[in-house]
């Protein structure tokens, strides 16, 4: 169930005061106090119901079928394992030992070394030596005038 007795002293004392105040005025004082009482009671009692309702409501949904004893620990934990390359590491290796310590590939690297060009960005232009009537033009054709 959800909760403690104690919700359901609150709801009793709860339907108890809603007693009083509707019947303080209309009703003698044991009457009203009778009445409250059972209000009381009632009001407890009926605690029980509206938690067991709020209990069944609340509960999470129950996983459909069981697991086995296999599939209990799947899904718990991460394991990342990286792929075993011994094998290509030893053959490297060997593959240098017979070439006499020479790294295989110096061939492929020497022809791609001929092949690289540097980049050669063309040079910007200085204003130093420029009529002022061209600036002016140059300047009228940014500011789109």
């Amino acid at each position: 169930m959800l909760g403690t007795w104690r919700w359901n002293v609150v709801f009793g004392i709860f339907g108890t005061v809603l007693t009083v105040a509707f019947s303080i005025g209309n009703n003698p004082i044991t009457v009203m106090l009778l009445r409250s009482m059972y209000a009381f009671i009632a009001f407890f009692v009926l605690a029980y119901g509206v938690r067991a309702i709020l209990a069944y409501i609340l509960q999470p949904p129950a996983i459909v079928g069981e697991l086995t004893e296999e599939e209990e620990g799947k899904g718990g934990q991460l394991d990342l394992q990286t792929p075993d390359e011994s094998a290509d590491l030893n053959e490297m290796l060997k593959s240098q030992l017979q070439a006499g310590g020479a790294v295989p590939n110096a061939d492929a690297q020497n022809k791609d070394a001929a092949g690289f060009k540097p980049l050669s960005p063309p040079q910007l232009l200085s204003t130093k030596n420029t009529q002022p009537e061209e600036l002016v033009k140059a300047i009228r054709h940014l500011t789109g005038e």
